[in-house]
C-alpha cells in the first residue's frame, strides 16, 4: 500500500533559516572548533579505567611490650625489700621492674662510678698507667675494696658520685654524705638508676672506656678477694655469655664459708614469699645486689638489689637472690 503524496498542484515548503539562527549555529560551532577535543563519548564509557596505584602495606605492628608482672609474681622471700629492673635494649623496653625507684645501700656497686669518674677526662687515648690499671681490674672483676678507696680517697670521695650524678643524669643517687656516712659503700642508688648506667656504658661510652669495664665485668671471678662468694644472682641464674657486678655488706668482714673457686655449693633453691614493704632504712640490715648484662652483645640488663634484716647469713640471702634473679623474664637470658 502507498502512502498518498501531497494534494496536486502542492510542493513541501522550503525550510527558511532565520538570520538569528545562523549566527546561533556559527558561534556554537566556532567555540567546539577552540575546544581541546574531547574523547567521544562511548569511548569515554568503553574505555577501561586505569588501576589504581597499589599503596604500600603498612608495616606489621609490632608486638606489645609484655607487662611488667605483678610484684607478688617475683620469688621475694618475706621480710626482704628488692628493687628489680629488667631492660631489653633490643626492643628497649623493661619486662620487669619492681621498686625501681627506691634507694638501697650500694656497698660495691659505687665501684663502676668510680671506674667511670676516673675515666671520663682521659680522652681522647684513655691512656691508664699500668698499676692503676691493675687497680681496676681487680676492683671491678673480683670487687676489691682496697683498691676503691685508692680511687675513692684519690678522686675526691663524695664528689665521685656528684659528678656522676650529673654527667649520667642519675635520679636517685646520693652520695654517702646524704646518709650522713663517710665510706664510699654507703652511696645510695635505685635499679633505674643502674639500668642507667649500664645503658651510658653499652650505647654512648667511648669505645675504650666500654671495653675496659665491660671487659672486666665479662670477666667476673667467682671469688672476691674478701673471700666472699660472688658468683650469686646473675653468674648462676644464667648460662654464659653475661657480665656482672656484685655487691654485698652487713654480713661480716669473713665469709663463714670462705669462697673456694671450684665450689658453687652455697647456691641452692629460694623460698619464695611475697614481697617485702618498699620503705627501705638504708643504714640498717645487709644488702646483696647483682647487677650486670645477660645474652649476646650484652642484649638484656639485668638489676637485683636486695635488702635483708639484721642477723641473717649470706648463703641464705645468695640462695634467695639467685632464686629471684633466675626467676625473671630475661630475654636471652
Amino acid at each position: 500500500m502507498t502512502r498518498p503524496g501531497p494534494p496536486p498542484g502542492t510542493y513541501p515548503r522550503p525550510v527558511r533559516w532565520s538570520a538569528r539562527l545562523v549566527v546561533a549555529a556559527f558561534v556554537l560551532v566556532a567555540a567546539a572548533g577552540c575546544a581541546s577535543p574531547a574523547r567521544p563519548a562511548s569511548a569515554r564509557w568503553l574505555a577501561p579505567s586505569p588501576p589504581a596505584s597499589p599503596s604500600p602495606s603498612a608495616p606489621p605492628s609490632p608486638p606489645a611490650a609484655p607487662s611488667p608482672p605483678p610484684s607478688a609474681a617475683l620469688a621475694v622471700p618475706a621480710g626482704v625489700v628488692a628493687g628489680v629492673a629488667v631492660f631489653d635494649r633490643r626492643t628497649a623496653t623493661f619486662t620487669t621492674q619492681l621498686n625501681v625507684t627506691t634507694r638501697f645501700r650500694s656497698a660495691s656497686l659505687v665501684k663502676l662510678l668510680i671506674a667511670l669518674d676516673y675515666l671520663w677526662g682521659r680522652g681522647p687515648g684513655y691512656a691508664v698507667p699500668a698499676a692503676d690499671r691493675a687497680l681496676l681490674d681487680i676492683m671491678l672483676r673480683s670487687s676489691d675494696d682496697d683498691a676503691a678507696s685508692h680511687f675513692w680517697a684519690a678522686d675526691g670521695r663524695d664528689a665521685i658520685v656528684t659528678r656522676m650524678v650529673g654527667r649520667l643524669g642519675l635520679q636517685n643517687t646520693t652520695p654517702p654524705s646524704a646518709q650522713n656516712r663517710t665510706g664510699w659503700g654507703s652511696t645510695a642508688l635505685s635499679a633505674a638508676d643502674l639500668v642507667r648506667i649500664y645503658r651510658y656504658l653499652l650505647d654512648s661510652a667511648p669505645a675504650p672506656v666500654r671495653d675496659l669495664v665491660l671487659g672486666d665485668l665479662h670477666q667476673s671471678t667467682h671469688c672476691g678477694t674478701d673471700h666472699y662468694d660472688q658468683s650469686f644472682g646473675i653468674p648462676s641464674a644464667f648460662p654464659k655469655p653475661w657480665a656482672a657486678k656484685q655487691g654485698w655488706y652487713g654480713f661480716g668482714d669473713t665469709p663463714a664459708q670462705p669462697c673456694v673457686a671450684a665450689s658453687n655449693a652455697a647456691l641452692g633453691p629460694g623460698v619464695a614469699a611475697p614481697p617485702g614493704v618498699v620503705a627501705v632504712d638504708l643504714m640498717s640490715g645487709a644488702v646483696l645486689h647483682t647487677t650486670g648484662t645477660v645474652g649476646p652483645d650484652d642484649r638484656t640488663i639485668v638489676v637485683v638489689l636486695t635488702q635483708y634484716p639484721s642477723g641473717g647469713t649470706f648463703a641464705k640471702a645468695a640462695a634467695n637472690l639467685t632464686a629471684l634473679t633466675r626467676s625473671l623474664p630475661v630475654p636471652a637470658g
